[in-house]
């Protein structure tokens, strides 16, 4: 009784285990995919094996003639750096006067250009401080300095 128990249990749990597999098994378009991944990582893995043993093999055998010719390499490799960098230098220089000069045009003959909002937005608050300023100083100072300009003046 115990023994076709146990066989019953066995039965279902590999039915249940078949069910499963067949429940959760791939279609042929996941199986491509999945040996599409796996052949180019292969490909992969093997051009960077290559890859590898070329860089490591090109270095043991040029090195002697790298050190010998390099009192020529340097001074050369620095100011072909620095002529590279001054000319990519004088572009993005070129090229942002450019664009600045390209907005200004644009702003000062009323296109609007982007950001043109915000100019005009600093300008009248900058404009709105110094007249506060200027009220200010008038209120709190200007019976002072008319004072001294009596005294620096008293004919006056």
């Amino acid at each position: 009784m115990a023994d076709q128990s146990q066989r019953q249990h066995s039965r279902n749990s590999t039915r249940s285990i078949l069910h499963k597999l067949q429940v959760h098994s791939p279609n042929s378009t996941q199986l491509i995919g999945f040996m599409t991944l796996v052949i180019s990582g292969g490909i992969l893995l093997l051009l960077t094996g290559l890859t590898l043993t070329v860089t490591v093999l090109g270095l043991i055998f040029f090195t002697p003639l790298i050190l010998i010719s390099s009192p020529i390499w340097v001074p050369a490799g620095t100011i072909t750096f620095l002529i590279i960098s001054g000319f990519l230098s004088f572009l993005g220089f070129g090229i942002g006067a450019v664009a600045v000069i390209s907005w200004l045009y644009r702003y000062f003959r009323g296109f609007h250009p982007p950001g043109s909002d915000r100019v005009d937005y600093a300008r009248s608050r900058i404009a709105d401080t110094a007249s506060q300023v200027k009220d200010y100083a008038r209120d709190q100072y200007g019976e002072y300095w008319h004072g001294k300009a009596k005294d620096a003046a008293p004919g006056a």
